[in-house]
């Protein structure tokens, strides 16, 4: 019998105890499942149910907790993500770090919800799961591989009596979690958790991969409804001009010609939104040069994965945050060079953002002389070397391991650091965006875009409202911070939100109604403040959100579009709650002064983030405290335990 009423749930989440190697189960009780739903809030609810506030990342109090959701493994569009959270080494906050590819769904099949991973192996390990069934191997063989090898390994392991592969899901590490790089990754097939140093954590644990197979059957409570509304919702995505045609055709790199154009794109360490040869490094090119065929995770219709050939293989293509930062970010024209470094940091396990940054902070602090260290923007020759230097720490790697915060605070130049809470930022220049910019410094897990709530949608690179004013910026945070929460939270691809603005807009920008929608964008905070405040007033599906029907119909439960935002901002708190026993606070949320006190543009005193009084309004609208905190009635009213 299982142990949940509810569809979507496998019903049992396992602890693995890697000193001991004793598996034990971990309750998880269907009102939890109700309030915290699964993903990176199922994940933070055990780690703020275990964390004191005086846990470090490389300990054996850290737990690296891998939860699906409740639509991982639906069927549902573009629900195979699972998600990865931890205590971050880089930030020292909590971290979560979202995946494609089939992990996820054949954790789910081996029977689990969730693994949480605690202590640590005397050797390297890597652990086998089938059907709930535990094994610990030892890795001797593995270690060292980088992270496209060693999975071809793990297949030969897995291999069958008739020569076939077992049907599996795997993540590992590469040399650079091995190392305990701040910002290592962990990989899966080719899908990266990029942010926060979750392969450092896993290195520290000396695990170097997790395998899951089975053949258990993923419940959904009305399969019937369920395929119509699939059916429905994949023509939806399909008919959108940005799910069914700018991602498809260009994938997220197309945006850097928009990004361009509205003065966004990161060049030369953040300091201007222009590059001069930013068609050189463009999606189309990318499109009509290079790319070969177009990849999605399971069930995906928008298919924006690239595939490119670098030294005779078919392999991954750049996202836009690589080709934006190893590409103007560094003042590097060539394409080429970007889809080599894309592939080599992906081999060895390295975050493209973090590593493309603390470069650029690195070149910039010997431009101003204030580190020796050999580095010039636009000279990129060593740079492939560079990156394994730092994977392995050796020489100067060793330091450019350790990111540009770290890097800023013994050399100097914190003002160039890019970073938010020690993350590095991604690659959309905030101060023609000043909403993302509030979203950078508030994110929980650091200079994150989309856990900030991708404001930068509405400033230019879907809708074209203000860029610069502060009038409705905070509340509309909020919102699609809560909304990013809970679809990552159920398992879904974040890019299914952008089919939540209306075709005809995306369609006719410069249509009387898409100008008058800009237009009055910013003076709909007041309205989006009531409908964060008082969510239950929307007690009903929208037609362009089909996500809470789809959730009611694989688990049964009552999701209205007030109800599902709730779940979000339950969720967002939950995390900033338990980051704030590490000391998160409103002295956190901050940018370098490069993006809040230099104007972007001398002829635009706006093109400068008002980050205050952002902050302030956001603060306000979220029911927090003039520390940046939520307040004991809030976690009350969210049934937080504070």
């Amino acid at each position: 019998m299982m142990a949940t009423q509810y569809g979507g749930y496998m019903g049992k989440v396992l602890k693995i105890n890697l000193s001991s190697h004793e598996v034990s189960e971990y309750p998880f009780s269907d009102e939890e499942r109700e309030l915290f739903i699964g993903g990176k809030t199922m994940a933070a609810k055990i780690l703020g149910d275990h964390f004191k506030g005086n846990e470090e990342a490389f300990s054996e109090e850290n737990m690296l907790v891998i939860t699906t959701g409740p639509l991982t493994g639906s069927g549902a569009p573009s629900a195979s993500r699972f998600n990865i959270s931890t205590l971050s080494p880089q930030t020292g906050y909590i971290t979560s770090s979202n995946c494609g590819g089939n992990f996820g769904y054949y954790l789910k099949k081996s029977g689990l919800d969730a693994l949480i991973l605690q202590g640590r192996s005397e050797a390297p390990i890597w652990i086998e799961i089938q059907n709930e069934t535990i094994q610990f191997h030892d890795a001797a063989d593995l270690w060292g591989m980088k992270t496209m090898e060693v999975q071809e390994a793990l297949d030969d392991k897995l291999r069958l009596k008739n020569g076939r592969v077992r049907k599996n899901g795997k993540i590992c590490i590469g040399p650079a979690g091995e190392n305990q790089v701040l910002y290592s990754c962990i990989v899966s097939n080719e899908r990266v958790f990029g942010r926060g140093g979750t392969g450092a954590v896993m290195g520290w644990m000396n695990l170097k991969a997790v395998c899951a197979s089975g053949n258990k059957e993923i419940p959904v409570h009305d399969k019937e409804k369920m395929v119509r509304h699939t059916q429905k919702w994949f023509r939806y995505l399909r008919n959108h001009p940005l799910t069914g045609e700018q991602l498809p055709k260009l994938g997220t790199a197309g945006l850097v010609s928009s990004m361009q154009m509205k003065h966004i794109l990161s060049t030369k360490n953040y300091s201007r939104g222009q590059y001069e040869d930013f068609e050189k490094v463009s999606g189309e090119r990318l499109a009509e040069e290079f790319n070969i065929v177009n990849k999605g995770c399971l069930t995906c219709p928008i298919r924006c994965a690239r595939t490119v050939e670098v030294d005779g293989k078919q392999v991954k293509g750049p996202e836009l945050e690589t080709l934006v930062l190893l590409g103007g970010g560094i003042l590097n024209n060539d394409l080429e060079s970007v889809l080599k470094w894309n592939y080599e940091l992906d081999e060895l396990g390295m975050d493209t953002i973090s590593a493309a940054n603390t470069l650029s902070y690195a070149m910039e602090a010997n431009e101003k002389g204030l580190w020796d260290n050999g580095l010039k923007f636009s000279e990129t020759e060593g740079i492939s070397k560079i990156f394994e230097d730092i994977a392995y720490k050796r020489g100067i790697g060793a330091e450019l391991a350790l990111g540009s915060k770290r890097l800023s605070e013994k050399y100097g130049g914190k003002e160039f650091a890019i970073h938010a809470k020690g993350m590095e930022l991604a690659a959309y220049e905030p101060r023609k965006a000043v909403g993302l910019g509030l979203g950078y410094a508030v994110s929980n897990r650091g200079g994150c875009h989309l856990n900030g709530g991708y404001m930068v949608i509405l400033e230019g690179l879907g809708l074209s409202m203000d860029q610069t004013t502060y009038h409705g910026k905070a509340d509309m945070t909020m919102m699609f911070q809560d909304l990013m929460e809970m679809i990552s939270a159920s398992g879904q691809c974040l890019f299914t939100s952008y089919a939540f603005f209306p075709s005809p807009l995306m369609r006719h920008p410069n249509s009387w109604y898409t100008k008058l929608v800009n237009k009055v964008l910013p003076y709909c905070g007041g309205v989006v403040r009531i409908l964060n405040k008082y969510p239950e007033i929307a007690a009903l599906h929208l037609p362009v959100f089909h996500h809470t029907k789809g959730f009611e119909y694989v688990t049964g439960m009552r999701m209205t579009f007030g109800h599902y935002m709730r779940c979000g901002e339950r969720g967002y708190n939950l995390e900033r709650e338990v980051n704030r026993r590490f000391g998160v606070n409103a002295n956190k949320d901050a940018l370098p002064k490069r993006l809040v006190q230099i104007v972007q543009d001398p002829k635009d005193p706006t093109s400068k983030v008002p980050l205050e009084k952002l902050k302030k309004v956001y603060y306000h609208a979220r029911g927090w405290d003039d520390n940046g905190l939520p307040t004991k009635k809030l976690l009350k009213k969210l049934k937080i335990s504070g």
